[in-house]
């Protein structure tokens, strides 16, 4: 495709005599004609990176590229990099947008000549494009079949699907990371179309950016996997590798998300599994990671299973069961709505402080007689002792599962 779109691009431009540039639908560039002008800062990025900062690209959406038929115009907006207009041909087949031909306005004016030219070319492009589209589809659709293998009960399934990643060149063999994605306000419900579709722009987002074979991705209706795949790395390398992974797809989630939206999900990382034959085990680990996120309200970009402590056992027990095992009277304290705020933010903070007054006291800013009273009405709502060790670790656990959430 890139041999066929690269030919099409310089006729076209030695034909005008002015440079020409194709973008896909995501305004990435596929391909570009040698340059008769001076390049503005958004076209040197685009050269540089092959993408676009969100910016331009929601400057282009402004502009109504999405919705042309024919010739438009995008203006200069200079504090973005843009400056000079462009003059855009949208790329279409069967009316389904593919991409965007473009000439800029500094190297001279679309007339009737241009625009012609502009149209026979795009659609060459368009079936250039959708021939490609359908190759990748093909090949797409297989890496997800097999990750699902890999992520699933089944271990004779899970075996097959790592033997068939390697064989049919996906991926290399070597220490496996999964790192997940899920929205920050619940999960389980498919999400909209265009909370899905940031999913997929932030995922292809790390694709690009991936050395060949080292990424696996999936995007589910709820919830984005990339697994990290490290085949000469040990295990802190592997680790640190996908954290680094982990922060990107996190920081393009918040580029990609509109701005009210901006902390709409949360990431976690599994740990090092050895091989993709335990894919399942470190997706596992990357879920339980990013819902602890999601319930406790972190303000982590990511979250990591190997450093939850306490809350890696906790969010691998039924949630029910794990509420219903407190006493009454801790279930009462510590509910996120008939409980008392004042009691619980003490008991979380003298547990915390291992039972310390003195710190704990100066935490809470208050006399330490102050912390003596309340801590005896907790003892005596919850009928626990706290000078007790089994009723300590009692309550210590009771205000973790608080914090996931579970009494709700």
């Amino acid at each position: 495709m890139a041999t066929d779109m690269q030919q099409l691009v310089d006729a076209l431009g030695a034909r005008l005599g002015r440079s020409v540039a194709v973008d896909d639908r995501w305004v990435r560039l596929v391909a570009h004609s040698a340059h008769h002008g001076e390049a503005d800062a958004a076209r040197i990025e685009s050269l540089m990176h092959r993408e676009v900062s969100s910016e331009l690209a929601a400057h282009v959406a402004a502009a109504g590229a999405a919705r042309a038929t024919d010739l438009f115009t995008v203006p200069p907006r200079p504090e973005i990099g843009v400056a000079v207009a462009r003059y855009g041909m949208p790329i279409r087949h069967h009316d389904a947008l593919l991409g965007y031909l473009w000439l800029t306005a500094n190297e001279g004016p679309a007339g009737p000549r241009e625009a012609d030219a502009l149209r026979a070319a795009a659609r060459q492009a368009a079936l250039i494009l959708h021939g490609e589209h359908l190759r990748d589809e093909i090949a797409r659709s297989r890496e997800r079949e097999l990750v699902r293998d890999l992520v699933a009960e089944d271990s004779v399934l899970r075996a097959e699907a790592a033997q068939a990643v390697i064989e049919e060149e996906l991926a290399t063999a070597g220490r496996t990371v999964a790192v997940v994605a899920i929205p920050a306000d619940g999960p389980g419900e498919p999400l909209p179309q265009e909370r899905r579709h940031v999913l997929h722009l932030a995922v292809e987002h790390i694709r690009r950016q991936a050395a060949p074979g080292s990424v696996l991705s999936l995007v589910r209706p709820d919830h984005a996997l990339v697994l990290s795949i490290h085949p000469r790395a040990g295990d802190e390398r592997s680790a640190a590798g996908a954290e680094e992974l982990a922060g990107a797809l996190s920081r393009r989630l918040r580029e990609e998300s509109s701005p009210h939206r901006a902390a709409a999900f949360r990431v976690g990382v599994g740990q090092v599994a050895r091989g993709l034959t335990g894919a399942a085990t470190t997706y596992l680990e990357a879920m339980h990671a990013a819902e602890v996120a999601r319930r406790t309200g972190s303000g982590e970009a990511v979250t990591l299973y190997s450093r939850l402590g306490i809350y890696a056992l906790l969010a691998r027990l039924p949630p029910s069961e794990l509420a219903e095992s407190l006493p009454a009277g801790l279930r009462t304290l510590l509910h996120p709505r008939s409980g008392d705020p004042e009691l619980t933010e003490t008991l979380t903070t003298y547990l915390d402080a291992a039972g310390d007054t003195g710190r704990s006291a100066a935490r809470l800013h208050i006399h330490r007689s102050t912390l003596y009273h309340r801590l005896r009405r907790i003892e005596d709502l919850t009928g626990l002792s706290l000078s007790h060790g089994n009723d300590r670790l009692t309550a210590h656990l009771a205000v973790k599962i608080a914090q996931l959430r579970l009494l709700d």
